[in-house]
């Protein structure tokens, strides 16, 4: 359910690497599996979700990378792809397009850019957070088991509110990868990590100042044969 604390003021859409090198048709790697289908498909909905919250008045927060070419990352990660080829994500791109956003709209939006999976390693986007008292995430964006994942866990052990938008958040096509994020979506964010909705449930709750049906105050358990918003 949301949290009836959770208003426009203290609230930001944080939508994570809708970029080129993580939907593109030709950032693709047929060898490996690695098709961004289902991306692509969920794009349009997230773009109308962006413009929505935008016409509310909402703080809306972009977040690309830097290039994702060994240079650029921290030892960690380059130590990981060094070991094992299955891991390797370096970039051959070295023009920029890879990092430029994918067919969502970014005017208005303040744009972010991180050089690790979990968007909270980055200092200028946990100093504008604070700065503006903002502590209740909308959290969008790719990859659902990977850099969306590592920004919720990231952001939560910072004393971050999170509301997943389960509807826009996306991996590749891959089964083991779609299998991962179901579990993630239907079990582990909704019991570890915070609210779990489509997003018309988001819309919703924020057009009515938080005051839906189903938005108890935080802490507030259901009355019995109370149903959560879902």
């Amino acid at each position: 359910m949301i949290p009836s604390k959770a208003n426009l003021s203290n609230s930001a859409l944080l939508v994570i690497d809708v970029i080129n090198s993580c939907a593109h048709k030709d950032y693709e790697d047929q060898e490996r599996d690695i098709r961004y289908n289902k991306i692509r498909q969920m794009i349009p909905s997230l773009s109308s979700f962006i413009t929505s919250y935008k016409q509310l008045g909402g703080t809306i927060m972009l977040v690309t990378t830097v290039p994702w070419q060994e240079q650029y990352l921290p030892d960690n990660i380059n130590e990981l792809y060094r070991n094992d080829k299955k891991a390797r994500y370096w970039s051959r791109d070295t023009g920029g397009h890879g990092e430029q956003f994918y067919q969502i709209p970014t005017e208005g939006a303040m744009i972010f850019t991180k050089n690790s999976y979990d968007a909270f390693t980055c200092n200028d986007l946990v100093r504008t957070l604070e700065k503006m008292q903002i502590r209740h995430i909308i959290v969008t964006g790719i990859f659902g088991d990977g850099c969306v994942l590592a920004t919720i866990c990231g952001g939560f052990s910072k004393g971050y509110h999170f509301i997943i938008a389960k509807n826009l958040i996306e991996t590749t096509d891959g089964k083991d990868r779609q299998a991962m994020q179901k579990h993630l979506k239907e079990t582990m964010w909704p019991l570890m990590y915070g609210t779990t909705v489509e997003s018309h449930v988001i819309v919703a709750a924020f057009s009515a100042g938080g005051n839906l049906p189903g938005c108890l105050p935080e802490g507030q358990a259901p009355m019995p044969g109370q149903r959560e918003t879902r």
